[in-house]
């Protein structure tokens, strides 16, 4: 027979624990904001909120139940209350540490949710492992705002690991960079130039917009807008519109868009529309001291000197026209070749009669007595 008491030998049925020594455990109970494992020792195990995880007000009933498994560590044996203290993030941070250190050396993406904000970065959470993200390598571009980070979730390869400083940097740019330069050749190598193609607007400024393709950029200059005039690009695009655009030359990394297509060429017939001779009707469009560009249609203006606006002598157009007036005039002259033409005014007014001409006018007359012609008349009657 035993000299042990049942006490004794009811302590002796349970294992021996250490602080440090990991344990599994099955949940035999769960609060908001703590869970009560039996861990096979005398006492019950106790994995409080902050020692389940670094995220903050983490409710602990949504994330187990009565009867999970769990791989814990022992922090202390005896609380003081006789309970036993466990840690779950600290062994998933030890377990994440290996984790994160195989990512460093065979430079994995990893991918991970943002869990806070910082004024000179971003911060992410994997395994338990925070890890840094310094704000001039999230983007490939500088952004002010990492706000709109918050909460998304992310890729990036670890750069720098120091668990002794338990530094962990994380670089999400060198992937953008990667990927931007994938995406390039992949265009270059679709394109060429004269093909017609779809993009974005990316960026507009006082000289033309920049034109994402997938890839690389375009630029559309002011001048291949339109066969018109454009005065400011901002006035006909906005960030974020989908146009369609004419490769127009590759130099290098450098793509030259243009909006100029040749069927909508206003040039095409103008041969026969503005022959020297013909008759045509614009609209004042701008004026200079020498003379009047008139808009014939969008994107073939004639110049209108001052000399050929009236017979009567014109100082300035802006004397006796207005932008936007009607007018019509002939054609005198049309050089294709330039784009130019050449109108006047004077051209339709009726010619002025010289002195030489009124007296030949005044020698054809021939005078008559009314009076005598009446006489002869009644004479014959």
């Amino acid at each position: 027979m035993s000299d042990l008491t049942f006490e004794q030998m009811l302590e002796e049925s349970f294992k021996t624990i250490h602080s440090g020594e990991v344990v599994e455990g099955t949940v035999i109970d769960v609060k908001p904001e703590e869970i009560v494992l039996n861990i096979g020792y005398k006492s019950d195990g106790i994995l409080t909120r902050n020692e389940y995880t670094n995220e903050p007000n983490v409710d602990l009933t949504t994330v187990t139940k009565v009867g999970d498994k769990m791989e814990v560590k022992v922090l202390k044996v005896n609380d003081g209350e006789g309970q036993v203290l466990l840690t779950y993030k600290r062994l998933a941070a030890e377990k994440g540490n290996k984790r994160i250190e195989d990512a460093f050396n065979t430079q994995e993406i990893l991918t991970a949710k943002v869990t806070q904000v910082l004024d000179g970065g971003i911060c992410v959470v994997v395994d338990e492992v925070r890890i840094f993200i310094p704000a001039s390598l999230v983007s490939d571009v500088y952004e002010k705002d990492l706000s709109k980070y918050a909460g998304q979730e992310i890729s990036f390869v670890i750069t720098e690991y120091n668990p002794k400083r338990r530094r962990y940097i994380g670089n999400r740019k060198v992937l953008l960079v990667a990927e931007k330069e994938e995406k390039q050749r992949e265009l270059y190598e679709r394109i060429h130039e004269g093909d017609v193609v779809e993009g974005t607007v990316k960026n507009i400024t006082d000289f033309g917009a920049f034109i994402d393709l997938g890839g690389a950029d375009g630029l559309l200059h002011i001048s291949e807008m339109s066969w018109g005039r454009v005065e400011n690009p901002k006035k006909v695009f906005k960030v974020g519109d989908v146009v369609t655009v004419l490769i127009k030359e590759i130099a290098g990394n450098k793509i030259a868009l243009s909006m100029k297509f040749e069927d909508a060429n206003p040039w095409k017939d103008s041969a026969v529309k503005y022959a020297v001779g013909n008759v045509v009707t614009g609209k004042v469009a701008r004026m200079t001291d020498f003379g009047a560009f008139i808009e014939l249609e969008n994107g073939v203006d004639a110049l209108l000197h001052v000399s050929q606006i009236s017979r009567e002598h014109i100082e300035k157009p802006a004397d006796v026209l207005k932008v936007g007036e009607e007018v019509t005039a002939k054609v005198v002259d049309f050089n294709e070749a330039d784009k130019k033409i050449s109108l006047s005014m004077k051209a339709l007014l009726e010619p002025e009669k010289t002195e030489a001409a009124e007296e030949e006018e005044d020698a054809d007359v021939v005078d008559v007595d009314i009076e005598a012609v009446i006489a002869q008349e009644n004479d014959a009657e």
